[in-house]
């Protein structure tokens, strides 16, 4: 297939993450229909067809097509399993477990990037074809595993299958049906569908060779080597959110951590421009050890949280659409980001990095004043901080996990609700007093 050029390269590569956006259209369109379990099936099915596609390859469109396939069956995966796990397990260990999604992508980067490596030292087409197609095995075992996975309860309940959500929730907490936990849970969720109805990165590590080979002016078999390392740092990162995320929040870390990210890149954008003086060699190095810490933030911070966050801040009648959107919206931003990156990094050298800074920068405020913290709180308790009128939901989620901490539940949270519920009953009576002609006293009374 010969060597590419830089634009037919940054569109080889970055035709992948437009098929996940296309995977995550496809969940959104099916995602409710197929269920959890299902769609998981579903997307291996894709990622099976799109790795044949890539490793029987012949020429640059059919490799193309492959990558395509293949990204619809991650970009269904990655809008459904995220929403799986924040739907079957408890609100304490809700980010821990759906932060080990994003960690063990990491360690997938990490083996594919050092398999790739040797294989480089291998002649012929089977350098490449056999690294792609061994991402069919891994599909494979999802397939089987997922037989030993149960469907996700509130989905379930959803659906009007009660009996059988209740004895999942009976066997994801290890605890008999009739238990007060269960029960309560239960409750929630069941009054959580009952009001719905009611009312109605970080890119460039993509190239992280290419850079280290065309901007830091490493050799081209060093900057694979470290190429790899690089990874490394991003699967040591992503260990720590399955510790701290449930402890510390979702917000501080997208917080401090898009902040620390835009320093990263201000010191490699200002560390390459004295590239061609005479103390190149050191701020070369130190460019690259800025790369190691971007990525230990990047997985310790921003890769992980938005996973756990997307699918826990939506009500259950949105929470397959609108999980399907959320992450779509990560797949676009990775096309157009990736697409463009290999040219920029050409064209702009190290003032590329400024607009990852700047970028970066960007997200502070935003998520400061914009994102309300949902750690610790149970799903059926975030729905509330979006159903009360004229309340901040930022506000009211420090108010609520403040009092979760002090209390181990939110005091007055179903009293609220079942408030509502009363004052909607209040009115009604009201109204139908106009017609009996009976006085607001007498309603009061009643």
């Amino acid at each position: 297939m010969n060597h590419p050029n830089d634009s037919l390269e940054g569109i080889i590569v970055s035709i992948y993450n437009l098929g996940c956006f296309a995977g995550c259209i496809v969940n959104f369109l099916l995602g409710d229909w197929l269920g959890r379990r299902r769609a998981m099936w579903f997307a291996m099915v894709w990622v099976i067809i799109g790795a044949t596609l890539q490793c029987s390859a012949f020429s640059v469109p059919h490799l193309m097509v492959g990558r395509f396939v293949t990204g619809i069956g991650t970009g269904v995966e990655t809008s459904t399993v995220p929403m799986y796990q924040a739907e079957l397990c408890e609100a304490s260990k809700r980010g821990k477990l759906v932060c080990s999604e994003p960690l063990l992508v990491g360690v997938g980067i990490v083996i594919s990037y050092f398999f790739d490596y040797g294989m480089s030292y291998v002649g012929g087409q089977i350098a490449w074809r056999l690294p792609i197609a061994c991402q069919m095995i891994f599909a494979f075992v999802v397939i089987v595993l997922v037989f030993g996975l149960p469907e996700s309860p509130r989905y379930c309940y959803k659906e009007g299958r009660n009996e059988e959500a209740l004895q999942i929730l009976s066997d994801v907490y290890g605890r008999p049906k009739d238990d007060p936990k269960i029960l309560a849970e239960q409750e929630e969720i069941l009054e959580a569908i009952s009001v719905e109805t009611k009312y109605g990165e970080y890119k460039w590590r993509y190239y992280i060779p290419t850079v280290l080979n065309t901007n830091v002016g490493l050799d081209k078999n060093l900057s694979n080597l470290l190429g790899g390392c690089v990874q490394i740092m991003f699967v040591v990162g992503s260990i720590f959110p399955t510790f701290f995320v449930d402890r510390v929040g979702r917000r501080a870390p997208m917080i401090w951590g898009s902040f620390g990210l835009g320093i990263c890149m201000m010191m490699v954008s200002i560390l390459l421009s004295f590239k061609g003086h005479a103390n190149e060699h050191a701020t070369s190095s130190a460019a690259v050890a800025f790369f190691f810490v971007y990525m230990l933030i990047f997985g310790a911070s921003v890769n992980c949280i938005p996973w756990c966050y997307v699918p826990e801040i939506l009500p259950l009648h949105a929470r397959a659409k609108g999980t399907a959107v959320g992450i779509s919206s990560n797949w676009i931003w990775n096309f157009f980001v990736v697409m463009i990156t290999p040219i920029i990094i050409n064209r702009l050298q190290w003032k590329a990095y400024l607009i990852f800074m700047c970028l970066n920068f960007a997200f502070v405020p935003l998520i400061y004043f914009c994102y309300p913290e949902t750690a610790k709180l149970t799903l059926e308790e975030i729905d509330y901080l979006f159903t009360t009128p004229g309340k901040n939901a930022v506000q009211m989620s420090k108010e609520l996990v403040k009092q979760r901490k002090q209390h181990g539940h939110v005091p007055g949270q179903r009293l609220t609700r079942h408030t509502d519920e009363a004052d909607s009953e209040k009115l009604e009576k009201k109204q139908d007093s106009v017609v009996a002609g009976v006085s607001d006293e007498q309603v009061e009374q009643v």
